[in-house]
């Protein structure tokens, strides 16, 4: 049985289970998803999920690729994200940043933008060291809260806001593990407040460690984060400092930019 949410507005349910298939399809990249895979991760039936993405099809938000039977982005999506970029990408004025970042700490590093409950990531810089983490890369989407970049978010977010989003996701225990528990997590974002960034030690993928710095518009809203990902040995007791120093240094210069721009 289908469980999205019902809404007393008509259409509002299949305009929503749209949405939310359009994002896990993005979310595969180039690689796709089958329709059971998409099936399973928007909780709805096998037939509707391939209905609603026939209906897509035919809009050329998505498409299909007849040998592997895996859904990926429309020919659509891309014209609408060219005029929807120069209001909302900032990659250009950020690449640049992000390759500092990389190249300073060695480590991958990420810029990732806040879009409703989730984080993106947009851009991806791998650094120097051998050893790296994959846990993300252009595409992926994460709940805010799990994630570095995401908890840097949430963490300077006003305070009923941060209220209202934990009475939405109750489920974040469930599904990402105890230590994303309403109250563990709000100890994390006391820590990342007075820090001045986020660490994930190893919350998402075990021995693979996470920093994360917000990034605010010129209204003060944070809306963008910088991130880095490493393995364990790399974010010890003796690194952290500079880590700490270099990663806010980056999303203070990327802050200063974007306000700058009028964004």
């Amino acid at each position: 049985m289908d469980t999205a949410p019902r809404n007393a507005i008509p259409g509002t349910q299949s305009v929503s289970r749209a949405a939310r298939l359009l994002r896990l399809v993005t979310a595969g990249g180039d690689e796709g998803a089958p329709v059971a895979e998409l099936a399973r991760s928007a909780q709805l039936t096998r037939p509707t999920t391939h209905r609603l993405l026939s209906a897509l099809r035919a809009e050329g938000l998505v498409d299909l690729d007849e040998r592997t039977g895996r859904w990926m982005p429309g020919p659509e999506l891309y014209l609408m994200g060219t005029v929807a970029a120069s209001r909302y990408d900032i990659t250009a004025i950020a690449r640049d940043i992000v390759r500092s970042l990389a190249v300073r700490t060695e480590e991958s590093a990420f810029l990732s933008v806040r879009r409703g409950d989730e984080t993106v990531c947009l851009l991806r810089e791998e650094g120097s060291f051998p050893i790296r983490s994959f846990v993300l890369s252009e595409g992926v989407r994460f709940p805010l809260g799990v994630a570095s970049a995401g908890l840097a978010i949430l963490a300077f977010l006003p305070p009923h806001d941060v209220d209202a989003y934990f009475e939405r996701h109750r489920e974040l225990a469930e599904r990402w593990g105890a230590a994303h528990s309403e109250a563990r997590l709000r100890v994390r974002l006391r820590e990342t407040v007075e820090r001045g960034c986020a660490l994930n030690p190893g919350l998402i993928v075990e021995g693979s460690y996470g920093m994360g710095a917000a990034v605010f518009t010129k209204e003060g809203h944070p809306q963008w984060a910088l991130s880095i990902t490493g393995v364990e040995f790399r974010f010890g007791a003796d690194r952290l400092p500079e880590l700490t120093r270099t990663l806010l240094a980056h999303a203070h210069q990327l802050t200063s930019r974007i306000q700058a721009a009028g964004r």
